[in-house]
């Protein structure tokens, strides 16, 4: 039919976004809602599940355009599971912020214990609950009666695939994101999901593109939906953005790095040596929805891009302002988030002269020393990654970074050897991935624009003092 639509849940951390989406591409409609955690009844921040239900179930019936919806697919963050009992939820899912084991230590030391290396699993210990194993450690142990009542793990987003059509399945992209809960270069559960018996709990696996059923009668009912809409399985966010690039990863003449911006700034990069990876930068392999090991580093790219605007417009500098932070040697150094990224557990510092900076910067200066920080760190994370390997490198700019015109003509500059292009898709990467991935197979160009390096003089040997700044 080709009035029909694809209807994309894209389920952020900071925000979450439904996309009506016509056969040729085009967004038809869209609809955005922040998102933050909620209360639970056991006393934990949890995931807003039933918040987003409602204002999805709200938002679609008001539209005109619901019910030429075809196909739904989910695409959502990784590091969040969902439990369900004999009839719905067994326990509100847990919010990754929250470090459910921090008060308990030798909780938190026999999960340690028991845990598998990062050379099995290539997932490196992270803060708080972004390890999703240590969020079922937390509750199996610390909330029992709520444990007991647990008969079946999904994953975040095929969560929304059982709430649409009623059909359980898990996948790959989200179970091998950082949880500890699987060995991605065996294709299996880890040693520790095994012998906590979470493995047997986690439904059949599928994969993302797969059709999982139709939407049940009552969600038809309640959204607008119609009776025949297929529910596809669904897949982890920054997954869903690589997925479009996948063709490309397979031209072993260059070496590819996708970078998926948004609360996180996630570089994958299929093709790299995973014995580059190393866990203390926060470096790991995700898992693509292939099912192949990804090598990918990572940085909470918008708390610390937002927390150094602190207030600024993010488009207010331009390269005058550059050119004064470089002359001036002001440099930001990490990290401006509390948690993940390479230099997780340092403090972020405005400096000048080896000082820390004590009178406030104007904002357009604000606004390009955040922009200049991402590229310097972005631009660090590609080396990093491709770390030995003699190929040509591609950059390609996904998500809100990619419409930052200063930062990315800093990347560029900051990465003279490597060809960077931006995206200009009218929708968001991982949108447009989880799109694709409804209709797996059929071919779609990416829109991309090479950039343009900024001419900041001086910049090389700032960038050199950045680094020696961060000892590495």
């Amino acid at each position: 039919m080709n009035d029909a639509l694809t209807l994309v849940i894209d389920i952020g951390k900071s925000h979450a976004k439904l996309l009506m989406v016509d056969a040729q591409g085009s967004v038809v409609e869209r609809h955005g809602r922040d998102n933050a955690s909620v209360p639970s009844p056991l006393g934990y921040p949890a995931l807003d599940v039933h918040g987003l239900e409602d204002w999805m179930a709200q938002t679609l019936r008001a539209s005109t355009h619901t019910a030429r919806c075809r196909r739904a697919i989910a695409s959502t963050h990784g590091a969040a599971l969902v439990a369900l009992g004999d009839e719905g939820l067994a326990w509100a899912p847990v919010d990754y912020e929250f470090d459910g084991l921090a008060q308990h230590p030798l909780l938190a030391q026999a999960f340690d214990a028991a845990a598998d290396g990062f050379a099995q699993t290539l997932s490196p210990d992270l803060p708080a609950g972004l390890n999703a194993a240590r969020q079922l450690c937390y509750v199996q142990n610390l909330h029992p009666e709520a444990w007991r009542r647990t008969r079946c793990l999904l994953p975040y987003a095929q969560y929304w695939a059982w709430r649409l059509c009623g059909e359980r399945a898990s996948e790959v992209s989200s179970l091998g994101c950082h949880t500890h809960l699987w060995r991605p270069q065996e294709g299996g559960f880890s040693a520790l999901a095994q012998a906590k018996g979470w493995s047997a709990l986690f439904a059949p696996l599928r994969s993302a593109w797969e059709v999982l059923g139709t939407v049940s009668p009552d969600i038809a009912e309640a959204w607008g939906l119609p009776a025949h809409c297929q529910v596809h399985v669904g897949v982890h966010d920054s997954n869903a953005c690589l997925a479009r690039y996948l063709d490309a990863s397979a031209d072993q003449a260059s070496a590819l790095t996708v970078v998926s911006s948004g609360t996180w700034t996630v570089l994958m990069a299929p093709g790299a040596p995973t014995a580059s990876l190393q866990a203390e930068r926060d470096m790991l392999a995700n898992v693509d929805v292939l099912g192949r090991a990804t090598p990918t580093a990572r940085f909470m790219g918008g708390r610390e891009f937002a927390a150094l605007l602190d207030g600024a417009a993010p488009d207010a500098g331009t390269l005058a302002d550059v050119q004064t932070l470089v002359d001036s040697g002001t440099l930001a150094t990490p990290s401006f988030a509390e948690h993940g990224g390479p230099f997780m557990g340092r403090q972020g510092q405005i400096m000048r002269g080896g000082q820390p900076l004590a009178e406030a910067l104007p904002a357009s200066q604000r606004a390009a020393l955040a922009a200049l920080y991402c590229a310097q760190t972005t631009a660090w994370l590609v080396d990093r990654l491709w770390d030995g390997v003699d190929l040509s490198r591609t950059v390609v700019l996904e998500g809100p970074l990619a419409h930052n015109p200063l930062y990315l003509a800093l990347l560029q500059a900051l990465l003279p050897q490597a060809r960077c292009l931006a995206s200009h898709d009218a929708m968001e990467g991982t949108a447009r991935g989880a799109w694709l991935l409804s209709r797996w197979g059929s071919s779609v160009v990416s829109e991309l624009a090479p950039l343009q390096a900024a001419r900041v003089s001086g910049l090389q040997a700032y960038h050199a003092r950045w680094l020696a700044a961060l000892s590495v």
